[in-house]
């Protein structure tokens, strides 16, 4: 049982799937676990670290993953990286599958078994394998770092001698699990915080972390959930009315953070150019959606754009700026799943499709597509 760990390509990618802590734990099970030079560095892990732990360092990519039964990434292998995986490789990532549906029709046809971990259920049997919110969790705290660090004010009140400084007003919207990470951060270091989200549950929530919420709170917002935990996609109407609720109350806001977005679809558009200007000057937006489209009108993907006085940072990857935490959590996290796939008895490779836990991350096997959402229609025959 071969175990690959190749260093990412990607220029916004700093973050590492394997840490001397996993890769010992899967040797520990029988495996052998090569790690491609450098891979770890941009996560503050050198080489030595890794062998060490009992892990081989290959000098190149195709000597990491070419005959390896395991490949553990950060993010979808691209189409130079598959031709060197054997035909039956597990792939372990976070793949990134809607809009890019020609990618997993490529790992379909190089012959590996693609599992998307950002497909993990929600059930608490899979918590500890749930990449969504431990990256979620850091890119949130991060969102508030990056927008503090924007701001040319102090976040808490200070009362000096020479007078006082008012705290920062800092606004989130999207109450998951980055957002009311943000909602954390900026209340530790002192801001004045308000959170809005179209889930009644996380009124609550937003509340229990000591931020005031803000929402429509009608009849279809009391429905706005889905057995899932996600935001459902809100009526017309009910948009409009809210959006003139935020439009009043970021006039007011220093700092403003979004995070609003539906697994598969674009992410919603929920500050106006016409909010941006009537933001006080200086104010800060950070898009934590802006991979996927953007919540703010005017953001652009991987820079900090000024409209109406305001900036918008749109950085890429969020939590890539904090690699170091953010490859620990999401190593625990594919390792978790891993072990699900080890017989430690026979210390070999033993994947059980029929569990559930497969069943919902499996992409691409046997040469085909197979996942419900992206496999083809099976043909009806002819008329």
């Amino acid at each position: 049982m071969k175990i690959a760990v190749p260093r990412e390509t990607d220029a916004v990618e700093t973050r590492v799937s394997a840490t001397p802590d996993t890769i010992k734990k899967l040797i520990g099970f029988g495996a052998t676990v090569v790690v491609e030079k450098d891979a770890g560095k941009l996560s503050r892990i050198p080489d030595q670290d890794y062998k060490d732990a009992g892990a081989e360092i290959a000098a190149d990519y195709a000597s990491t993953v070419g005959d390896a039964d395991v490949v553990l990434k950060v993010r979808r292998p691209s189409a130079g990286e598959l031709g060197a995986m054997k035909k039956g490789a597990l792939v372990l990532a976070s793949m990134d599958p809607y809009g890019n549906e020609k990618d997993v029709e490529a790992m379909a046809k190089a012959g590996i078994t693609a599992f998307a971990m950002e497909f993990m259920p929600r059930i608490t049997r899979a918590q500890v394998m749930d990449v969504l919110s431990s990256q979620a969790n850091l890119a949130g705290y991060q969102a508030v770092i990056e927008g503090a660090a924007e701001y040319d004010r102090a976040m808490p009140m200070m009362m000096t001698a020479a007078g006082t400084v008012p705290a920062a007003r800092v606004f989130v919207m999207g109450a998951g699990v980055a957002g009311l990470q943000a909602i954390a951060t900026a209340r530790r270091l002192g801001a004045v915080v308000t959170a809005t989200d179209v889930r009644p549950a996380a009124k609550e929530q937003v509340e229990s972390l000591g931020a005031k919420f803000v929402a429509v709170e009608d009849e279809e917002f009391k429905q706005a959930e889905t057995a899932g935990g996600y935001a459902k996609q809100m009526s017309e109407e009910y948009q409009k009315k809210q959006a003139e609720l935020v439009a009043t109350h970021i006039a007011k806001q220093d700092i403003v953070i979004t995070t609003a977005l539906i697994p598969g679809r674009p992410a919603p558009q929920l500050v106006s150019k016409a909010m941006l200007e009537s933001m006080r000057p200086g104010a800060i937006v950070v898009d934590l959606a802006v991979e996927r489209g953007g919540n703010v009108e005017g953001a652009k993907p991987g820079k900090i754009a000024t409209v109406a006085g305001v900036k918008v940072v749109g950085h890429l990857n969020m939590a890539a700026r904090i690699g170091a935490s953010a490859s620990a959590l999401y190593a625990k996290n594919l390792f978790a799943f891993l072990e699900t796939m080890i017989d430690k008895e026979a210390k070999a490779l033993k994947p059980d499709f029929e569990d559930e836990l497969l069943q919902a991350t499996v992409l691409t096997r046997d040469g085909k597509v197979v996942h419900p959402a992206f496999a083809p229609a099976e043909s009806s025959g002819g008329e």
